[in-house]
């Protein structure tokens, strides 16, 4: 194979799949087998390969089958990327059977070059996709692969099915956040924070990529049932209420027109009786009237044949009550051979149909799951003030002082340092290793004192003993002293146990015990866990998982996401706790945990939250002093790159005017909005080469909320009166490997002629050398001399022959 490899490329052939198997899968001689041909494949400028041990490549559109298989599948919309060639051979045979089209079939096998990610952005630019499907086993590359797939997810859907669900981790966990936050609860968030949608059963996976990829997406979960027959409209609202759906309350209006329509008879709410012996023009005006209903966000149809039933007709009236609506409907066509042409009229006309009712409902909720996944990653989070008045390079430099002293375990108070100074509030504790030293502390901290035993060894304290709380006095803290001493020995004796620490009991009738921490996934790097603390966290197992970053959209999804949120909230009369200072400390959290890649596992259980504030009770930091740092990719641990502050500074227009350029972020969009009003409808065309009359959330979304892997928007920001505004804008969008980057520029009316549109190309083309960008491409107007010039004095060269209306120009970058 190697041999073959480099024939291909001295023939110029840089495209290759490889089906053969005995490669890594089969030990030692297999690694090196792959990589000799990966040697091989490096000697040639831009070789790719598929594979090996793989199914190998069909693409229908082109009549391309470069696989073992024998039959083609249709022509379709769907690209189907499996990690399991024997899972595509059966649903192979299955498409043909179901007349179910595909885009691209591809079988990926031990992904030597080409994987997950590369075939996701891939089909981001065929013309044929409209959805994909995944079949996962394993992710490689976590930050290319949630690159790729969040950048796909903005406009089409991509659908998962991840086998392994249940696999441990190998290495048994230090911490309550640790085994609470397992192998395939990591995949469940890293796949939300992708805008997947994953799905548990493999024959879910295509009539989902279908749904998805046919419907419009639902504003919310409120679900209409229209159904002929009671009890299959039960078995619907039970399956929607399992699934945390919403069954749709029916406005007063709606229910008047529905009492003009149906029988006397008719169940007079949601679901939707029209009786048993509806006739089609029943059922299809009921569908109707609740489709229109501003309460609904989506309608399932069931039609149970009866005797009076014309399934045929019930299905034609259906597809004209439809109409040109923009919420999904989906239908239940139940039954065999009497309901078969019905249901080929409604996928004919491109309306969802399942055999059941649960079966429909659990569509429509993947649907929500999908709305839900994509509003997320949209939604415009409030600015909060987290600042660091301290140097960070610093603290970094105090934190390699601790990694020195070698201990894989930082004792609680040298945890709780590092987390005071991220300005996360936590209780003094002091070390006393003697019941006299204990006294003494406890004096000073004030009484009433908690006691828990100091051991490196002795993660959970509570497992043997080794807490003790409410010690009012002097007599009481030293046979406390004493006794967690004794237990400790005898239920560890092993560890080395050096005394106990000491600190103040807070005591907060209104207040909630959280846990909060910090995992390192070994595929998804470091994962943020919030849930139900105290030490019946692991119990409950009531926690919600997310990746770092936070910003307070995020966190407070998190927050909302758990069982318990009711509690945080405020319930019966009981006061909320305060959830901005809670959320702020999640961000808090997750800087810490970015700039700290040699954190493996971190524990705050509990944190208190109270109607006031958050205090962290006890804390347990657990350091890999292994870590691999990798200066030339920064925050490598992490799978979504962080805000880029590193390119944060300081400038001067040529009037004086003091301006900050830094990166774009997602709480700008207020002022992105104003700026964007404060230019002139030609600003406006120079730059996006059309007009509009008004900006939109929309339109904000693809400007604002960017992955800082691929792209980089520099604002101009000026502050007055403590008002800040956005003056201008430079944006770089490169492509997968930053071999290119495309480049626009937009200056609000009133800085024209400053200097700015200059200072912001100059510091996006250094910005572009520090990312290794070959080559900078732009296109403008040929009018716009102002950005004509700017380009000329950087030698670009221009390209004014390809267009009547635009001017193309490139920089190649040494």
């Amino acid at each position: 194979m190697p041999d073959i490899v480099r024939q291909c490329g001295d023939a110029g052939i840089l495209g290759i799949v490889i089906l053969s198997a005995g490669f890594r899968e089969t030990g030692g001689e297999g690694m090196q087998l792959e990589r000799a041909v990966q040697q091989e494949a490096g000697k040639f400028s831009g070789m790719r390969i598929v594979g090996p041990n793989c199914l190998g490549v069909m693409a229908p559109h082109v009549g391309l089958n470069a696989s073992f298989a024998t039959d083609m599948p249709p022509k379709g919309n769907l690209a189907f990327i499996s990690q399991s060639g024997a899972l595509c051979t059966s649903v192979l045979d299955w498409s043909l059977q179901e007349h179910l089209g595909f885009s691209h079939f591809v079988s990926i096998g031990n992904m030597l070059d080409v994987g997950v990610a590369d075939l996701i952005d891939y089909f981001a630019l065929d013309e044929w996709t409209e959805s994909i499907i995944l079949y996962v086993e394993s992710i490689t590359d976590a930050r290319q692969f949630m690159s790729a797939a969040r950048a796909f997810t903005r406009n089409k859907p991509i659908i998962a099915y991840k086998a392994g669900r249940f696999a441990e981790s190998a290495k048994a966990a230090a911490s309550h956040t640790g085994a609470m936050a397992g192998v395939d609860a990591v995949y469940e968030a890293a796949f939300a924070r992708a805008g997947i949608v994953r799905v548990f059963e493999v024959d879910d996976l295509f009539d989902c990529a279908e749904l998805l990829a046919r419907q419009k997406t639902p504003k919310g979960a409120r679900l209409a049932i229209v159904t002929n027959a009671g009890g299959p409209g039960v078995m619907a609202t039970d399956a929607l209420l399992e699934r945390h759906g919403v069954l749709a309350s029916l406005s007063e209006e709606t229910v008047r027109k529905l009492d003009q329509e149906l029988p006397a008879a008719w169940s007079h709410g949601n679901p939707v009786d029209v009786l048993g012996d509806a006739p089609p023009k029943r059922i299809g005006k009921a569908v109707e009237l609740v489709l229109a209903d501003e309460d609904v966000d989506g309608v399932l149809a069931i039609l149970s044949p009866q005797a009076m039933t014309d399934p045929t007709g019930a299905a034609s009236a259906v597809i004209k009550a439809i109409g040109r609506s923009q919420k999904p409907v989906l239908t239940a066509w139940m039954g065999g051979g009497k309901v078969r042409e019905g249901i080929e009229l409604l996928n004919v006309a491109g309306i969802p149909t399942y055999s059941s009712p649960e079966k429909a409902v659990r569509a429509f909720m993947y649907l929500v799951s999908y709305a839900q996944n994509r509003q997320l990653l949209y939604e415009t989070p409030r600015e909060l003030p987290v600042e660091f008045p301290l140097d960070r390079g610093k603290l970094r430099a105090v934190f390699d002082t601790i990694i020195s002293e070698g201990n894989d375990v930082l004792t609680e108070s040298t945890s709780k340092a590092l987390l005071e100074a991220y300005e996360i509030p936590v209780v003094k504790t002091y070390v006393a290793r003697t019941a006299s030293d204990a006294v003494e502390l406890s004096h000073r901290t004030g009484f009433p004192v908690a006691l828990k035993v100091f051991s490196h060894q002795i993660t959970h304290k509570t497992d043997v003993g080794g807490v003790e709380l409410n010690l009012a006095n002097k007599e009481e803290v030293c046979a406390a002293y004493e006794r967690i001493i004794s237990r400790a020995k005898q239920q560890r004796p092993d560890a080395n146990v050096e005394g106990v620490t000491v600190q103040r009991m807070v005591s907060a009738p209104n207040g909630r015990e959280l846990i909060v921490g910090a995992k390192r996934d070994p595929v998804f790097g470091a994962v943020l866990l919030v849930g139900a603390g105290g030490v019946t966290a692991e119990l409950y197992r009531d926690r919600a998982l997310e990746l770092p970053p936070l910003n307070e959209r995020l966190a407070r999804r998190a927050l909302e996401s758990l069982r318990s949120w009711p509690l945080l909230s405020g319930y019966r009369g009981r006061a909320g706790v305060n959830v901005d200072r809670l959320i702020e400390v999640l961000i808090r959290l997750s800087y810490l945990v970015a700039d700290y890649p040699e954190i493996v596992e971190l524990d705050v259980n509990p944190l208190l939250v109270t109607p006031d504030d958050v205090i962290a009770l006890d804390a347990r930091i657990i350091l890999d002093h292994n870590a691999v740092l990798r200066p030339e990719r920064p925050y490598s641990h992490l799978a979504i790159r962080p805000y880029p502050a590193e390119f944060t500074k300081r400038a001067k227009l040529k009037d004086g005017t003091p301006v900050l350029l830094r990166p774009i972020k997602p709480e700008d969009e207020p002022m992105w909005h104003n700026l964007l009003g404060s230019c002139s409808p030609e600003t406006i065309h120079f730059r996006f080469r059309y007009t509009f009359k008004a900006t939109t959330h929309e339109m904000a979304a693809r400007f604002c909320f960017i992955d800082y892997d691929r792209e980089l928007a520099i604002v101009a920001e000026t502050e007055e009166d403590d008002r800040r505004t956005l003056i201008g804008v430079g944006r770089l969008v490169a492509d997968a490997d930053h071999s290119n980057a495309e480049y626009a520029v937009l200056v609000g009316d009133p800085w024209h002629g400053l200097g700015l549109g200059s200072m912001l190309t100059d510091y996006c083309l250094e910005i572009c050398h520090r990312w290794g960008v070959r080559r900078v491409i732009a296109e403008t107007a040929p009018d716009n001399r102002r950005m004509l010039d700017i380009f000329r004095h950087r030698d670009f060269k221009i390209d004014a022959s390809s267009c009547a209306d635009s001017v193309f120009v490139a920089k190649e970058l040494k």
